[in-house]
C-alpha cells in the first residue's frame, strides 16, 4: 500500500520511540482507515525511533509485494 498522505501525517504527528502497538492505538485514536491500520499492524514488532524507520518499512513492503510474482490460478 502506498502511503497515504493521511498515513504519512499521522507519522509525521506521532511521538517517538513508538512500538507496533502504540501506533495502532494512536492510528485508532486519530480515526486512520481500516487499510492503514492494516499496514501499521503489519509491521515488525519492535520499538521505531522515527517517522523515516516506519516509511522505510512500508515502501520496503510494498515493493516486494510489486515483485512478487502473483500466484497462477488452478486450472
Amino acid at each position: 500500500m502506498p502511503l497515504s498522505p493521511t498515513l504519512d501525517r499521522f507519522l509525521a504527528d506521532m511521538e517517538y520511540p513508538a512500538t507496533r502497538d502504540d501506533l495502532l492505538r494512536e492510528a485508532t485514536r486519530d480515526g486512520l482507515s481500516a487499510d492503514e491500520r492494516a499496514a501499521l499492524a503489519a509491521l515488525p514488532e519492535q520499538s521505531y525511533s522515527a517517522a523515516w524507520h516506519i516509511r522505510y518499512r512500508l515502501a520496503r513492503r510494498t515493493l516486494q509485494e510489486a515483485l512478487t510474482p502473483a500466484t497462477p490460478l488452478a486450472a
